[in-house]
């Protein structure tokens, strides 16, 4: 009797025991997912956070919330799942860019017992704070693949970034209409300069651009209800008056990629799922797209004219001349004197650059410091970017920071097309409406550097979680016919 009595006793403790770690672990696990939901907004705010203090600031919150995780982890004993390999080659890039900031012998004395030592970087210091500040945007987009772990979560995510991108157009259009002095909320918002709270326009219309794709492709693939499909579509119209008023050049050619790639997409989804079919159903399905199949290139352009004309009206005079310096921008010819910061010139300058560093390039953030001596404009205007982020990232990691991103391009092309592939329609319309913005990301960032900008890489970051969802639906519904464990999987439309 006493040994059973001891046994029951030690048995009543241990689920006591686990039953408080599991509930300390819920617990956690609400913290660190609803702080990085308000983390997103309160970057936002202050020019999307690129003073110094501003991007510490997000730097500490995001290392925090990674401490809690590694305490949430070793109460609920999880702390990866398997969507996060694709941030492996991210990691060992942050690795590489640290590398980049050591200062190392060139192996040779240049005096008795003297040695000149060096860096790959051409300013370790700022290639230092680029390594703190990709590991916190990677340690945010594994921390939010971890706990958007439930469509809620899933859902309030999705929330958070088309009202974060509406906000900021809204206020946009407010400062533009009624801006008449230095000032507007923030201090240093100069009227007719930038857009919203961004100093530069440019950098407002990454920002617009990813949560217009993204909402449009929550309309277009049905992943809204269909009483909420009018409160999507006003919500997308003031983004997408926004991002035209704002006069970015690279935006609105962005806009328009956007929206062909959200046609061809629904077109050649559609098709896949119309050859599913068998028999007389199948071939009648073909005969039906054979001959809509036709129309769809005269529909997109026709959509395309009417985006493109609609923007030029509401955009007005502003809006074009704006795009009649186009031409000045990329012809060979330059303008009067050396002061010029056309972007071809950048751009031939930072090849010039990249053909002098080809393996390790010059470091990350270490551009600015090192463009001086293959750009020839006067020190006033000497570019801080490249104007192209592609090239960038040749110019600052070289071949080898190249071939890490690929690594990491391959990987998650992977995980979204499994994500297409879902068995929820909804897991696959959120999935290809996140594509939709991040597609819009990576046509700008041929003419501009929004990522730089720490509200933009972020969402950048979140809207890559949203991508890769439907793959992890996939995964856990493997798991729950083995385990029937409730796990992550999507029911119904948002």
């Amino acid at each position: 009797m006493s040994t059973s009595f001891v046994q029951a006793l030690s048995v009543g403790y241990e689920e006591r025991v686990r039953s408080m770690r599991e509930s300390i672990a819920r617990v956690l696990s609400r913290i660190i997912f609803y702080s990085l939901l308000l983390l997103i907004p309160l970057v936002a705010i202050p020019y999307g956070a690129v003073e110094p203090w501003w991007e510490s600031l997000f730097e500490c919150t995001v290392f925090v919330l990674g401490a809690l995780w590694i305490v949430e982890g070793m109460l609920s004993r999880k702390w990866l799942v398997r969507e996060h390999r694709i941030f492996l080659p991210i990691l060992l890039l942050i690795l590489y860019a640290f590398v980049q900031t050591l200062h190392l012998p060139p192996g040779d004395s240049t005096g008795a017992n003297l040695k000149q030592w060096s860096a790959i970087s051409a300013d370790p210091y700022a290639t230092w704070l680029s390594v703190l500040k990709l590991l916190a945007l990677t340690i945010a987009g594994v921390l939010l693949i971890r706990y958007t772990c439930s469509r809620r979560r899933l859902r309030a995510l999705l929330f958070t970034l088309i009202i974060v991108g509406l906000a900021s157009a809204l206020f946009g259009i407010l400062r533009q209409t009624t801006q008449h002095s230095q000032g507007f909320f923030l201090p240093a918002l100069s009227p007719g300069s930038g857009y919203a709270q961004f100093i530069n326009r440019n950098h407002f219309a990454y920002l617009a651009e990813m949560t217009l794709g993204l909402t449009l492709g929550l309309i277009i693939y049905g992943g809204v209800r269909r009483e909420h499909v009018l409160i999507y579509l006003a919500m997308a119209l003031a983004l997408w008056a926004s991002l035209v008023l704002s006069n970015s050049r690279g935006g609105l050619f962005s806009m328009l990629a956007q929206i062909l790639f959200l046609a061809l997409l629904f077109t050649f989804a559609g098709v896949k799922r119309e050859r599913g079919t068998k028999g007389l159903e199948e071939r009648s399905s073909l005969r039906r797209i054979s001959r809509t199949a036709l129309l769809h290139p005269l529909i997109i352009l026709c959509l395309i004219a009417t985006v493109f004309i609609g923007a030029v009206w509401i955009g007005g005079e502003a809006l074009t001349s704006r795009l009649e310096t186009v031409s000045s921008e990329i012809t060979p010819e330059r303008s009067a004197g050396n002061g010029s910061v056309g972007r071809r010139d950048i751009w031939r300058a930072t090849w010039q650059m990249i053909k002098d560093h080809p393996l390790t390039g010059v470091g990350f953030n270490g551009y600015w410091s090192a463009i001086p001596q293959y750009h020839d404009a006067s020190g006033e205007s000497t570019p801080q970017q490249a104007h192209n982020d592609y090239l960038e990232l040749l110019a600052s990691g070289g071949i080898i920071g190249v071939i890490f991103i690929a690594w990491f391009l391959v990987l998650l092309i992977k995980a979204i097309r499994r994500s297409f592939q879902a068995a929820d329609s909804t897991a696959r319309a959120v999935s290809r409406a996140a594509v939709v913005g991040l597609f819009g990301v990576a046509v700008h960032s041929l003419v501009d550097f929004g990522l730089h900008v720490t509200v933009n890489a972020l969402v950048f970051t979140a809207l890559i979680v949203i991508a890769v969802s439907g793959r992890r639906e996939i995964m856990d519904e493997k798991q729950n016919s083995e385990s029937r464990i409730p796990q992550f999987s999507i029911k119904e439309t948002l």
